[in-house]
């Protein structure tokens, strides 16, 4: 009897050991960014369309981590809203 329960905490312990937080995880995916694609529009602080997409209803910058835009295309972006900015464009 004692035998039988000592395995069972030993194998209990070593099935959460076997967890970790920093195992990567595999159903994890990765959008692919709407700017790199083909077909996708040019960004330019003229295409204003485009931008207000890309522009919080309080003038903010939207991060890249909710608009799914790589960060060569992140920064071309806010470059080009800033120039519309400037420009009074936007």
């Amino acid at each position: 009897m004692k035998n039988k329960k000592n395995n069972l905490k030993k194998n209990k312990s070593s099935n959460f050991s076997k967890l970790s937080i920093f195992q990567p995880n595999k159903y994890k995916y990765k959008k692919s960014c709407p700017l790199s694609s083909k077909g996708a529009p040019i960004v330019d602080y003229k295409n204003i369309k485009l931008l207000r997409r890309y522009v919080s209803e309080n003038g903010k910058i939207l991060p890249s981590r909710i608009t799914n835009i790589s960060q060569k295309k992140q920064r071309e972006l806010s470059l080009s809203i800033k120039r519309a900015r400037n420009l009074a464009l936007i």
